[in-house]
């Protein structure tokens, strides 16, 4: 089982997010604890980086296998969050 952390940025975002989506993104986030790597996550390219969809929404995270630790770096949505 996996532990994961938010970093403060990406909890700010996520804060501003329409409540409907917060629940379905924190859903999705909290069982990345059990498989980190759910179908259809992406690993970006020349990163460490992956991805998973939730809606328009995306939430970019690193997963630490040495320490069982995924650190949530970004937060947002589609159109914004790769710039």
């Amino acid at each position: 089982m996996y532990k994961i952390q938010i970093l403060k940025s990406a909890d700010k975002t996520l804060r501003n997010v329409a409540r409907k989506e917060r629940v379905k993104i924190v859903e999705q986030i909290s069982q990345l604890a059990e498989n980190p790597r759910p179908f259809g996550c992406k690993k970006l390219r020349g990163t460490e980086f992956y991805r998973i969809r939730i809606g328009d929404y995306r939430v970019i995270y690193k997963i630490e296998d040495e320490v069982l630790l995924i650190l949530v770096i970004r937060i947002g949505h589609r159109k914004d969050i790769y710039k």
